[in-house]
Formats: structure tokens, C-alpha cells, sequence
């Protein structure tokens, strides 16, 4: 049967995540610090709105684009949060953010075109770049830069043959994010050699210490600038799979017939369930969006203090709910540290070059686990460090 097999399908390699949790779902007692998605429940009201939808027949496809007033709250909610006016008419909700990634890739790659992707970065960028027959690019992000784009590094990485830049911050797995001051710092080379930006904002809503800045809100970013973004996040959303995609109206119309014929339309009650998200511009549930951010905080701060407490540096992130510590004093590489951390005392990591070539001497840990957890998670990882570290 091999011979039916698309090529580019066949060379893909497994996703680096999921090696681990296939293991740590059959072993007894063991904690994972592996999956990226909220420990916290769906708030009530959200999910009773998707409850009262089904209760009143709404079980039919919404239209392609999706409810009208889930796209006029999303409208509101984009201007009102980061300052980025979008008509609900180009405007497509999607099949989780992840699905806005598959759809710009479709819409923008042609064979020869090059992606840049930030490396460290989100697993699914580079292989959504090569199945829609692109080349990704990777762009080395380095921990004394705290994991950002720089102006020198995306220039040296810009060919005749770059069309597009992926931008994900806050960024997984590092939790950096981007000021700002240091998104204006790259826009002069991004307008010089005109390419387009695919803004994954997934995360936007979990920053720490200020407000996410997006960088379609700067001058002139708008019209050159695909914005994407979810509700799995910020309200504990991930198997809803509810994203959107705001685009220029050309990218627009391209990525609405790919999602004509492959998703047709978002689930229906999970569109209800994010519209009630939205409701009223998104004030009325802010307070429980900023309760489950705080507690973030405070789990991100006894992470960082744990890591570089036993001597594995830890950059302090910034946005997310990640931390990405060096494990480099121990002789070993993320890969080598997570299966030998896994084997002797049953915590799961992620191996930091899952994301790319750049995170070779990291892990990726998430702490969208309770404080139970993570204290004998901690224990566990310290038990294991000083073993290496004698």
C-alpha cells in the first residue's frame, strides 16, 4: 500500500508531543507536565448556552463563514481587546485556531514559496508549510533575546524565494512574548521585503504584567497581516475546537472556499457555546477569564523559582502557560532528559526540539496543572537532576 501514499505525508515526522503521553497514559502514577491545553473546566454559563442550543434544535450547519452574531462578537471583541477593526464579513470561524493555520498555508503556499517560522515554535507550523508544498524556513529565537524575533535574525533568513512570516506570540513552548516596541522593531524589514505576517494569537489572552499587543494594530500592518485566534485557551475551550480567522479580503475569499470544501462549517453548538464567550463585547466573562490567568501566574512563578532553584536555568515566560528550562547542566540533550525523567520517577516532558532544532538542550513543562501536581512533580524532577548532577 505504500505506493498510495502522498510523499509529502510519508516524509512527515511524528509529532514530538504525542510519543510521551501515548507511554505516560498506560503507567500508574505518573504526572504529566505534556499537555498543552487548561486544567480548568469550561465556565457554566458557556457550556449551558451550548446545552439550551441543542434543547432548541439548533443541530443544523450554521453558514460557511459562521453565525453572523458570533462573527459580530468576534469583531467587537477584536477591536475592543487589541484595537484591530475587522468586518464580520471577512471574518471565518474555524475548526479551532489550528484549523486558520491548515486554511492561510493553503491559501498563501505555492510550490518554492519559504515560510519562516520562529524556532523555537508551535509543532504544527512546519508541517502544515510542507503539506500545502511550501518550504519552511526555521529562524533561530535565542533565550538571551528572551525567545523573540529579531530585525537581524529575520533579515538573515529572508531569500527571494520568502513570501510569508509566522508569528506566534505568546509563544509555545517558550512563553516569550513580543512588546510593542519589539514588534515595531521588525516591521520596517517585514514592509521592505514584503511579506505577509500569519499572527497565531492563540495565547493573547494569557500574558502576564500588561496587555498582548498585536501586531496588526501597528501602522500599516493590518492589510498585510492574517490574525489568528481561538476560545480553547482563555476559556478552557480545547475540545469545542472553536477558533477564527481575520484576513484581507482577497486571503479572505481564498481560505472561505478551501473551508467550503474540506470543514464546510464549525461545529454548531460549539459556535453558541463561543458566542456566549462573547457576549456583551466579552465584559461580563472577563472575570473569570482573569481568575484562571492569575492562577497561571501564580503556578508560572513557582515553576521558574522551582527550575532555577535546582540549577536548570529557566527563562521567566511571559505569556502562556509554559516553561521552557535548560537542561543543558546535566549533560544530557531535552530528548535523552525527558525519557530518563519519564523511566526513573514518572513526570512527562516534552523534549524541547519537538518545536524545533533550536530547543535541542530544553523540555518543554506545562504548568496548566493544579499546584498539587506540580509541587510532587517538582519533587520528582529535583530527585532526578541530583542523580545527573552528583
Amino acid at each position: 500500500m505504500r505506493k498510495f501514499v502522498n510523499a509529502r505525508a510519508e516524509h512527515l515526522k511524528p509529532s514530538g508531543i504525542r510519543k510521551f503521553f501515548d507511554i505516560v497514559s498506560e503507567m500508574k502514577d505518573a504526572i504529566s507536565l505534556g499537555v498543552g491545553e487548561p486544567d480548568f473546566i469550561t465556565p457554566w454559563n458557556i457550556r449551558d448556552a451550548a446545552i439550551r442550543s441543542v434543547r432548541r434544535g439548533y443541530t443544523q450547519y450554521t453558514g460557511n463563514r459562521g453565525l453572523p452574531a458570533l462573527r459580530e462578537a468576534v469583531a467587537r471583541y477584536v477591536k475592543e481587546r487589541f484595537g484591530v477593526e475587522y468586518s464580520p464579513e471577512h471574518i471565518i470561524i474555524t475548526v479551532g485556531a489550528s484549523e486558520g493555520i491548515d486554511l492561510v498555508m493553503r491559501a498563501v503556499c505555492e510550490a518554492g514559496d519559504e515560510i519562516l517560522v520562529p524556532d523555537p515554535g508551535y509543532v504544527s507550523y512546519m508541517p502544515c508549510v510542507q503539506l500545502s508544498g511550501g518550504t519552511p524556513v526555521p529562524v533561530p529565537c535565542r533565550q538571551e533575546n528572551g525567545f523573540i524575533l529579531t530585525p537581524d535574525a529575520l533579515e538573515k533568513a529572508i531569500t527571494p524565494r520568502t513570501k510569508a512570516l509566522v508569528l506566534p506570540y505568546p509563544n509555545n513552548p517558550t512563553g516569550g512574548i513580543m512588546t510593542k516596541e519589539q514588534l515595531e522593531a521588525i516591521v520596517p524589514v517585514i514592509v521592505r521585503h514584503d511579506l505577509l505576517v500569519i499572527s497565531d494569537e492563540i495565547y493573547a489572552e494569557l500574558t502576564y504584567g500588561g496587555r498582548h499587543v498585536s501586531v496588526a494594530s501597528l501602522p500599516g500592518m493590518k492589510e498585510r497581516t492574517v490574525l489568528i485566534n481561538g476560545f480553547s485557551k482563555a476559556f478552557a475551550m480545547t475540545g469545542w475546537r472553536i477558533g477564527f480567522v481575520c484576513a484581507p479580503e482577497e486571503l479572505d475569499a481564498a481560505m472561505l472556499k478551501i473551508h467550503q470544501y474540506t470543514l464546510l462549517c464549525a461545529p454548531s453548538a460549539s459556535q453558541h457555546a463561543a458566542l456566549e464567550g462573547l457576549k456583551d463585547g466579552f465584559t461580563d466573562n472577563f472575570a473569570v477569564v482573569e481568575s484562571m490567568r492569575d492562577e497561571y501566574d501564580r503556578r508560572r512563578r513557582f515553576m521558574v523559582d522551582f527550575f532555577n532553584g535546582c540549577g536548570l536555568t529557566c527563562f521567566e515566560p511571559r505569556g502562556a502557560f509554559y516553561v521552557y528550562p535548560s537542561v543543558e547542566k546535566t549533560g544530557l540533550c531535552g530528548e535523552a532528559f525527558a525519557e530518563g525523567l519519564l523511566r526513573a520517577e514518572k513526570v512527562a516532558v516534552v523534549p524541547g526540539d519537538a518545536f524545533g532544532s533550536a530547543g535541542k538542550d530544553h523540555v518543554r513543562c506545562s504548568y496548566a496543572t493544579s499546584v498539587n501536581n506540580l509541587r510532587e512533580a517538582a519533587a520528582r524532577i529535583e530527585k532526578y537532576v541530583k542523580t545527573l548532577c552528583r
